[in-house]
């Protein structure tokens, strides 16, 4: 059962996987030094200071629709306090940014094609991942967490999850983005399932 670095685990997974492929994409490495990062839309520096930059964000954390499926017949999966799991969905928006002309499209469409060809993160793309964060200082607290567990239990706990394009209409789109309070840059979504998080922890 995962706990509750759960989440943060799969954010990192994503974040792994895109500054991975780019250091081995000749037309994403055309581009430049290019950051990688998983923070708010806000915190990103547009305008005369923008750079290329791949963007992961979670703006969305849902119940997953099985969740009363997990609850009610799959003991198996219950920890021992007999309470079933927390189950989740994780929305995110994968957006680029670039000042120069067709930097940004450049990015999204590197990531796009990067993504499409991962349907499942599956236990052996975890724990890469997941041990790679515990020795980057770009992690942040995160390595510093990772590093007081057993990646290769979190690893067994987390996956597999299952990752999915969702698009989004102008509508949403545009409402995103107002609730974001941030210039519109080009994007995308995706959606990370299912996440179970219970009160047990790695051991």
């Amino acid at each position: 059962m995962s706990s509750a670095l759960a989440i943060a685990a799969v954010t990192a997974v994503l974040k792994d996987i895109l500054e991975n492929g780019l250091t081995h994409d000749a037309i994403a490495t055309s581009i430049g030094d290019t950051l990688i990062t998983a923070i708010p839309p806000d915190r990103i520096s547009v305008g005369t200071d923008e750079r290329p930059q791949l963007n992961i964000f979670l703006y969305q954390v849902s119940p997953n629709r099985n969740a009363d499926w997990v609850g009610r017949d799959r003991i198996d999966v219950r920890p021992p306090s007999g309470h079933p799991p927390l189950a989740l969905d994780l929305h995110y928006l994968l957006t680029a940014y670039g000042p120069k002309d067709f930097q940004s499209e450049l990015l999204l469409g590197y990531a796009l094609q990067l993504l499409h060809e991962i349907s499942v993160l599956n236990r052996d793309r975890v724990y890469t991942a997941l041990k790679h964060a515990v020795s980057l200082s770009s992690f942040g607290v995160l390595s510093q967490a990772l590093a007081c567990v057993s990646i290769e239990d979190l690893a067994d706990q987390i996956a597999p999850i299952k990752l999915c394009s969702e698009f989004f209409s102008m509508e949403e789109t545009s409402k995103l983005w107002s609730s974001l309070q941030t210039p519109y840059r080009p994007s995308a979504g995706y959606q990370a399932s299912m996440v179970l998080i219970s009160k047990d922890t790695p051991k």
